[in-house]
């Protein structure tokens, strides 16, 4: 057996000729960039010679053979720039693989093969030579999957041709920087375990972290899925699920070289755009182009075509701070989003054309050319065939070929068709939120469309409140959903026809509805829809929701994958933090030790004020690179940033639209905390006038689970019942 020295004398010599390689690789990539930047020069210097003279008079008859020429030559150009941008990103990915090139070694041998083999594995692939022998194997590559799955003794992965069966004899891992061999260890699961818990011991920073290194076998299987069309996690705070769920969006890119998936084929739904900046390294950091990410705000905005529609983070602030409609708000929010209001709906749509589309008779020049009975009867005659908004549409083919054939004697056909379309617009263009309004404020209508469908028993107090909320001119956040699902159902959307892959992250904040326009937006996407049931916000929510889910989206195979495993927290912030769940919630915590959370009370608000000036500046001295101080709301927020903003050199106050990076001190609303994490929380107004109800259980348990190492609570007066 090797000696511990020979054996770190080889793995140096490997990591120095690994990184002799990449460098050669890196130089061949700029010669190559050098050679498409002379390319790209040469063309253009060629259409300006050649080309120029035909541009004034380019859409000419006589002059087709200049703009085929043209067009000609700009696909070169962009031929030529694709290139470009392919072999700088390669030339990034070789830079990174020059700092470290790989993270692990497996020795495996294959049941056909009498020796062991060394396969290297790193965050990208680096190829020995024209052969396809690779020197450093891919994470996402099959063969790596037996790392993050196996210990040593029989082992498998499932590649492309099948299954492939063998042995592990040595699993290693190194902690490589800038270059250099720091050291290495050969890893059994309690090594692992141990490695993992000095990584979690660390401060975190500003933004998420790539885990390549420390994936688990539950979250592996996740990442490398492919069998499923949709993908559901339920996984407990910090058990790493938005990690898995950007590592699988990397993971099917890399099978996207064989199956056309692109980075401009995934969507991400993210719960608002600071969590947005805060995961917007990982993909980079992995190699891959950073794919669209949306808030859902902006999808309904694409949507209505209006930028007057109130955000959830106003529903939230308002639900949070407004005692008076708190109950009104959630039971409006709850009936509107539910599938009880979903089939009203779809009632009021088919309705349409019967009470609320103004058809009326076309009159062109003096001339009937159609019916307003006949308009009517041809779209209610058509049931089921196409959207409506289509239908419409269509009539105005319709109603020009009768106008032409009437008026051709006297007006141009394309006269006659500019004609009707002005005349019919009203009908088949129809102001859907008019008709949205035309719901609600006729209730005797409303009560008709309902029949045999369950009702809220205060019914009529959201129907009183709903009226009150659309005189303004804004949308509601749960009438801006609805208003989209009508628009959606009628008109349809074709914006998004290139996306195949969704990933839905903080999913128990969505309702029903949320997910029918989700699923009419993103029709044949496969989808992966992670969510946290213990998360909920302003709602109840149980394992039923996946279910719920499932049943809207209605793809071929679906799978739901339970991630119990907290890795953030410590084993004694995990426990506090559990008493804010029931009893059964089954959270694990992967058993890293810390000091025991407590809470703090304060006489005053001056007192107040000094103790959490105190335990920040405690939490500076012992090194803490992010600093949480969590406010119920944001009003509050503001109102502790007023107090502190000159007593605590740098701090930041988190708000709607912030796009900060996480390092330093914060003060931030708790439903805005979701997906983070820091180094310590500061919960600073634990008192019992803000924490009392069941709803509130669930906000603390969402701020005590952002803290990695230090958690305390603070209060003015009686800290809250709940504690």
């Amino acid at each position: 057996m090797p000696s511990q020295q020979s054996e770190f004398a080889f793995e140096t010599q490997y990591l120095a000729d690994t990184i002799a390689l990449a460098k050669l690789r890196r130089e061949q990539a700029i010669r190559s960039n050098e050679g498409n930047t002379a390319d790209i020069a040469a063309i253009k210097q060629d259409m300006r010679e050649n080309a120029t003279h035909s541009v004034s008079n380019l859409w000419s008859s006589q002059n087709y053979e200049d703009f085929v020429a043209l067009s000609q030559y700009s696909e070169q150009i962009m031929r030529k720039v694709a290139d470009y941008e392919t072999v700088a990103s390669r030339i990034a990915v070789l830079e990174r693989l020059i700092e470290s090139p790989y993270f692990a070694r497996i020795d495996f041998k294959f049941d056909d093969e009498d020796a062991f083999e060394k396969i290297y594995i790193g965050r990208a692939s680096l190829e020995k030579d024209k052969s396809y022998d690779l020197r450093v194997y891919d994470w996402r590559s099959p063969v790596a999957s037996v790392f993050y799955r196996f210990g040593q003794g029989d082992a498998y992965y499932d590649a492309p041709a099948g299954r492939i069966t063998g042995e592990v004899s040595l699993k290693r891992q190194y902690e490589i920087k800038d270059g250099s061999l720091d050291y290495f260890f050969d890893a059994d699961v309690q090594i692992m375990d141990e490695f993992l818990r000095k990584l979690l011991s660390q401060n975190t920073s500003n933004k998420m972290k790539a885990i390549v290194e420390t994936i688990q076998k539950e979250q592996d299987i996740v990442i490398r899925d492919m069998e499923n069309d949709l993908m559901m996690v339920q996984g407990v705070a910090g058990s790493g699920k938005t990690s898995v769920a950007l590592h699988r969006a990397a993971y099917l890119m890399y099978q996207g070289l064989t199956a056309k998936l692109a980075a401009n084929n995934i969507i991400i739904i993210s719960p608002n755009t600071l969590f947005e900046r805060y995961i917007d390294s990982v993909l980079p950091e992995l190699g891959e182009s950073n794919v669209e990410s949306v808030v859902f705000e902006e999808l309904l905005t694409g949507i209505l075509r209006s930028n007057r529609i109130k955000t959830r983070h106003q529903f939230l602030e308002s639900l949070l701070t407004n005692a008076r409609y708190r109950d009104i708000m959630k039971s409006s929010m709850e009936f509107k989003t539910s599938p009880q209001f979903v089939e009203l709906l779809n009632r009021f749509i088919a309705d349409l054309p019967k009470h609320l589309i103004p058809f009326e008779d076309i009159y062109i020049s003096d001339t009937l050319i159609v019916s307003k009975e006949t308009l009517r009867e041809r779209i209610l005659a058509r049931v089921g065939e196409k959207p409506l908004g289509v239908k419409l549409k269509q009539l105005e083919e319709y109603v020009a070929d009768i106008a032409g054939e009437k008026l051709k004697k006297n007006l141009g056909g394309r006269a006659v068709r500019n004609m009707v379309k002005a005349e019919m617009q009203r009908i088949t263009e129809p102001d859907i939120e008019a008709f949205y309004k035309e719901l609600f404020s006729d209730e005797a209508y409303f009560y008709r469309l309902a029949e045999g469908i369950a009702l809220p028993s205060n019914i009529a107090d959201i129907l009183a409140f709903t009226q009150e909320n659309l005189r303004p001119n804004c949308l509601y956040y749960d009438d801006a959903a609805a208003v989209a699902y009508l628009r959606l159902k009628i008109y349809g959307s074709g914006e998004y026809k290139h996306i195949k892959q969704v990933v839905i992250d903080e999913a128990q904040d969505y309702y029903p509805l949320h997910y029918e326009i989700l699923n009419l937006l993103f029709p044949k996407a496969k989808c992966t829809i992670l969510g946290d049931i213990n998360q909920t916000l302003e709602k109840r929510a149980d394992i039923s929701l996946y279910e719920q889910i499932a049943a809207i989206f209605k793809r071929k195979r679906s799978s739901l994958v339970t991630m119990d495993k907290s890795f953030r927290c410590t084993g004694e912030i995990l426990a506090y933090s559990a008493r804010f769940l029931p009893q059964d919630s089954g959270i694990k915590s992967f058993n890293r030790e810390g000091d025991a959370p407590a809470a703090y009370c304060a006489a005053n608000a001056a007192a107040l004020d000094d103790m959490i000036v105190a335990e920040t500046e405690l939490c500076k001295e012992q090194g803490y690179r992010s600093i949480g101080l969590i406010c119920k709301s944001e009003r509050q927020a503001r109102l502790l940033f007023e107090r502190l903003k000159t007593r605590i050199g740098g701090i930041t106050l988190i708000k709607n639209g912030s796009m900060a990076d996480l390092s330093g001190v914060f003060i931030i609303p708790v439903y805005m905390s979701k997906g983070l994490e820091f180094d310590a929380v500061l919960i600073c107004d634990a008192d019992s006038e803000s924490y009392n109800s069941e709803d509130d259980k669930k906000l603390l348990y969402i701020a005590c689970t952002r803290a990695l190492h230090r958690l305390n609570l603070f209060c003015e007066g009686d800290k809250s019942p709940l504690i």
